[in-house]
Parts: structure tokens; sequence; C-alpha cells
């Protein structure tokens, strides 16, 4: 599959509870969703007696017919869009994960990397659990299953004391709805309602991981359900509880710098209203003359704004991105320079020649494709180049549900900015501030933000990466 050098969240998660069309809504939120993960899709929906399910490879639109869509009615389901790691594309690590449990049927779909699951599972392996999967997330289900205590809601507070690192998580039986996130808060959940309408007299609950979802089938946002909380929603009323005691917040600030759509409200906050700040305070930091500001597209976009609406120099759409380019292609076999980039960017002559760049982008990772973004500009008559990323070096991997390479990959973590501004060829080249991000992210207002992965220094207690997710144990 071709990509840009980015970083990849590893998945989007979906609830829908007492809805006559449930299947469909879910459907349509993991549509909205889909940025979140393409590798694969679920959907697990309940008649109030059965569980259910489709998952399948591939984008939601594909997979999701109407013949598919009519095998799934109900008026409960949860759903899940996921994006793998390496070698671990396979559909047998697709979620929704369903199982018939001592527990009656549940399913599960998890946004998220528990950091304790090798350790976790090489334990219930040896007390003879078989496990279907390699995910990380099956070691919740066991959990469950194991539990001591009688009651599903019991045994789901009980499993989640015993993890640790990133969940958000929507788990359904025959007839509730379950919604939970990690004490620390690291990955996004929010909650709405859709009001009863004529031949449907019941409030529909809803759950997703950006409430752009929510937009799409008509929802309300209610509000982020809580670190450490546990929210039951059932036939007779909805509850709440805090399953953990409370812990210091460390919402993924990454969220706002690239994963969530602008349009989404992510821990309690405008996406669209951080990445202008980005931007802005970008522009403040690190001015230079120049007579154009260019986002890469789509990631660096807002915060192009902001730095274009600060700094005074005109924004343009001088890079346009190919939307349409499939998981496969045919290269000529005479190989084009920069064939990958080429397929999915092209340069507006017209506005580049003889002009002095702002080029913004959300981050460098490798450096590999910079480098060829910044050729291109070049190629196509920029007579200056000064590339700007809105945010700080990315100096670590991540552990806590996105996909990051190791830091021996990581070109910040090996290189200076000098080094990195001559391997990539820009005339100069800046990051926003730790300090800076923080300020434009709101930290502190209304949570505190994990940084991990410009710092180094981790919420939770952090062993090797290959000790915590050896090959195939992660989602």
């Amino acid at each position: 599959m071709l990509t840009l050098d980015k970083f990849h969240d590893e998945c989007g998660v979906v609830a829908i509870f007492a809805h006559p069309e449930a299947e469909k809504l879910a459907y349509l939120g993991l549509h909205a969703l889909q940025h979140r993960g393409q590798e694969s899709a679920g959907i697990v929906s309940s008649d109030g007696l059965n569980l259910n399910q489709h998952k399948a490879m591939g984008l939601v639109a594909d997979i999701f017919t109407e013949e598919v869509l009519a095998q799934l009615r109900g008026s409960l389901a949860i759903g899940h869009t996921r994006y793998s790691t390496a070698g671990d594309s396979a559909l047998l690590n697709a979620q929704p994960i369903r199982v018939q449990s001592n527990k009656g049927p549940i399913a599960l779909a998890h946004n998220g990397n528990l950091v304790n699951a090798n350790q976790i599972r090489q334990r219930l392996e040896s007390q003879g659990s078989i496990f279907q999967t390699n995910s990380d997330t099956e070691v919740i289900v066991h959990l469950i299953a194991l539990s001591k205590e009688h009651t599903l809601p019991e045994a789901i507070a009980d499993a989640l004391r015993r993890v640790e690192g990133a969940f958000s998580l929507v788990i359904m039986s025959a007839d509730r709805i379950f919604a939970a996130r990690d004490p620390r808060g690291f990955r996004p959940l929010a909650m709405g309602r859709i009001p009863p309408t004529e031949g449907h007299t019941r409030e529909t609950i809803v759950f997703a991981s950006e409430t752009c979802a929510f937009d799409l089938i008509g929802a309300e946002y209610l509000r982020d359900v809580k670190p450490g909380e546990l929210i039951v929603v059932g036939p007779d009323e909805i509850t709440s509880r805090f399953y953990s005691t409370s812990m210091a917040q460390s919402s993924c600030i990454f969220e706002h710098v690239y994963f969530s759509r602008p349009d989404s409200t992510v821990f309690g906050r405008a996406v669209q209203t951080s990445r202008e700040n980005l931007g802005r305070q970008l522009a403040i930091e690190s001015p230079v003359e120049a007579d154009l500001v260019v986002p890469v597209p789509d990631s660096g976009v807002t915060a192009a704004m902001g730095y274009s609406a600060e700094s005074g120099i005109p924004f343009r759409f001088a890079l346009i991105r190919n939307h349409y380019v499939g998981r496969t292609f045919i290269e000529p076999r005479q190989s084009v320079r920069d064939f990958g980039v080429k397929l999915k960017l092209n340069p507006v002559r017209a506005l580049l020649e003889g002009k002095r760049v702002v080029l913004v982008d959300d981050s460098i990772v490798r450096g590999t494709t910079s480098q060829k973004i910044v050729r291109m500009i070049r190629n196509a008559g920029a007579t200056e180049v000064h590339m700007r990323i809105s945010c700080p070096p990315t100096i670590s991997p991540c552990f806590y549900g996105v996909d990051t390479p190791s830091k021996k990959q990581l070109i910040a973590a090996n290189k200076s900015v000098k080094e990195i501004r001559q391997y990539i060829g820009a005339d100069s080249l800046a990051y926003l501030s730790i300090e800076g991000l923080k300020k434009a992210c709101g930290d502190g207002e209304k949570t505190t933000y994990c940084s991990a992965c410009y710092t180094g220094n981790y919420p939770t207690e952090i062993i090797d990466v290959e000790e915590i997710l050896p090959a195939g144990v992660r989602r």
C-alpha cells in the first residue's frame, strides 16, 4: 500500500444503543472515522438475543454493502476501523472481537495499546488460555471471562484494573453497551445522543472516537467519557462508575497535531482551533521572509492557514493531492524519480515559479518524504524552500496506540535540526517548541497532554518495545 511518511493511529470505534437501524448508524460512524484506520473494519450488532458480526480487510464503504448490512439488523451495534502495524495486517486481528463467554456473548472494540499485554498473555497461556488472535486487545476479553466477579459490569471493571496503557473501549452484550477509557485518558472517546423521532420514541445513545461521527448521524455531543470511567447503557437506565482511582491526565497531544479531523472536538477542545494556533505560534517562533505559505496536504493545511494569518504571507494550495490513489499501482519499467510521492502530490508550477516558499507540515518522521517534497517544490521553480513543522522534533516512539517507527528510524532522534535541514534540502528548517505546542493546544485547560514522543518522558513505566510488543503482538 502506498503511503506518505506519516504516523498512523491504529483505530476508531463507534457504538450505537437503541436505534432501529443501529447497524447503519455504526456503518456511517465508521465512515466518518475512516481516517483513523484503513486496513480493516468490522461491525457487531445485536437483535436482543444474538450478536451478529461481519468484518473484513479494506475500506468501510467497500466492506459494508446493502446485502451485508441486511444481515446485521439490530438495535445495538459497535464498530471498529483499524490500522495495523507491519506484519500484522490480517483478518484474524480485525475487530470487534466477538466471543461466547461464561458471562454470555460479548463483543469488544479497542483504540489504544496495552503496554503489559505480553506479560498478561504469557501468564494466561501458561494457565491454559487459548488465544485466537495476536492482538493485545484479546487479553481484555480473557480477563473479563476469567474474572471471579459474577456480573458483567463488575467483570469488565475488574479486567480494566489489570491492564496498563492506553484504551478507549466499547463493549456490547446482547442488551447493553459499555464504554470505558483508561485512567490517564490517552485516547479520545465521546458520548452523544439522538433525540426521539416520529416512529422511534426512544433516545439513542452513541459513542465514538471523534465527534465528526456524530455530525454524520445527526447526534448531539454530550460529553467525553471520563478517564477511568465505565459507562453502562442498558434497557432501563444509564449508569456511570469509576473503576480506578484518578491518575495524572495524559491525553495524546498528537490527536490535535495530526490524527483527529479538524471538524472534531477532542478532549473537550476543537481540533481546528488547536491546529490554527499551532501555525500561529510557529510563525511567532520561526518567522522568515517569503512570498507564499504552502501546506503539505492534507495534514498541514490548517497549521499553514494559521502561519499565513499570523505572518501576513499569502496562503496558497501549491501542492495538489490526488485522493484516488488505490492500494496497488503499476510503476513504469524505467523508474520515475520520487514516483511514490508524485503519485500522491503534484506542484502547481504557476504558483511556485520564482517564489520563496514556506512549506508547512505537521511532522517529519524518517525525512524521506520531506526530502522528496522539497525537491519537488524546487523543481517547480521555487527559489527558496523554508520548512516549518507544527510540532517539536519526534525523538521517541509511542506505546499508547500510535504506530511509530523505532527510535533508530526517527530522524530527529539521530540527527540535529541542522543535519535534518541538510538531508531534506531545505534553505531553513524550524520546529515548534514544546512550550509553544502545549500553549497552542490548551494544555492544562480541559486536560493535560502526553508529549512523550517529543520528550521521551513516558507517563507509564516503559520497558523496551520489543519486550512489550514483540512481533505480532500489536494491533
